[in-house]
């Protein structure tokens, strides 16, 4: 059997106390092996690490059961086919033309709590978010119904598609609490600015702390009402990929200037974990990052621009 090259991988994440596999792409390359014929139908199987799951996987390709491991110390990975009434050959046509579909081969599915095979590590120690609890996933040979394809059939190698219809909504949600803490951050500090007493008077009338906050209020202004602006064209349907990219790019680095200039403005203080800008400080530095990084962001608003690289 000669050699394949494939772009298989899967990504993570958690909804409601379930874990959502989505297929993405990476590079892997191994030879099929053939395997002993499954005893049941109607599942897939998962093998993987943590985060990264070897997986070329398309629901009701047979009867049969696909069965993809990682097999190998060093994550390199070896398919295995389980197959009841198909040949080897017809199951690698699969994987070819689903490795060709890309975006359009993509479909979600739905690993419960509990499922033999699917662990959940300890939660990772992050510099912020703490109340958010970020674990590692294991997945090791976690077998799936057919009924764990999200939205049911109608919706095979359609997740990406899922997952592109809520973008905007997702970058606005980001674009609005970036703008509420940030707000929040400024109120902080004008209280605290009133109490505290350097050389004799209020930090508060210094001219630099006075500026600096109008400055740091008209801009969160700026920025509401321009995220105001989104949310209604978000409720017409109207709200571009461009200009919710604008919403979530600006904000979010509004947001870390705001809580930078604030925590100056406490002093030392503002390093101290028991006050809610330091906290704040903290939370805000991912916004720039998930939901598409910033320069994902101006790289969408550059491109509607009729601008590219090439």
């Amino acid at each position: 059997m000669s050699t394949m090259k494939r772009r298989l991988a899967i990504q993570l994440g958690v909804i409601s106390g379930l874990s959502l596999a989505m297929t993405a792409c990476t590079d892997a390359t191994k030879s099929p092996v053939p395997a002993t014929p499954a005893a049941s139908g109607g599942t897939v199987l998962i093998g993987g690490s943590i985060f990264t799951l070897q997986y070329p996987w398309f629901l009701g390709a047979q009867e049969g059961m696909q069965k993809w491991g990682n097999e190998h110390p060093d994550a390199k990975v070896k398919f295995q086919f389980e197959d009841s009434n198909q040949s080897i050959q017809t199951n690698i046509q699969k994987l070819e033309d689903l490795a060709a579909a890309g975006a359009k081969g993509t479909s979600l599915l739905l690993v419960e709590r509990g499922m033999p095979g699917f662990s959940v590590g300890k939660r990772l120690k992050k510099l912020g978010l703490k109340a958010q609890d970020t674990s590692e996933l294991f997945f090791d040979n976690v077998r799936l119904p057919a009924d764990s394809l999200l939205g049911g059939p109608a919706h095979e190698n359609k997740g990406f598609i899922c997952l592109m219809q809520e973008l905007q909504w997702e970058r606005m949600q980001l674009a609005i609490s970036g703008v509420a803490a940030a707000q929040a951050a400024i109120d902080w500090t004008v209280a605290y600015v009133k109490e505290r007493k350097v050389f004799g008077q209020a930090v508060s009338t210094y001219q630099n702390t006075r500026y600096t906050l109008a400055e740091l209020q008209t801009q969160v202004q700026i920025a509401r009402v321009f995220v105001d602006k989104c949310i209604e064209e978000l409720l017409q349907n109207k709200l571009d990929v461009a200009t919710a990219s604008m919403a979530k790019y600006w904000c979010s680095d509004l947001q870390c200037k705001v809580m930078d200039e604030c925590v100056q403005l406490f002093g030392g203080y503002g390093y101290m974990w028991e006050y809610p800008i330091t906290r704040a400080y903290a939370d805000a530095r991912p916004q720039r990052i998930y939901g598409g990084t910033n320069e994902i962001m101006k790289e969408l608003i550059s491109r509607s621009m009729g601008l590219s690289a090439k």
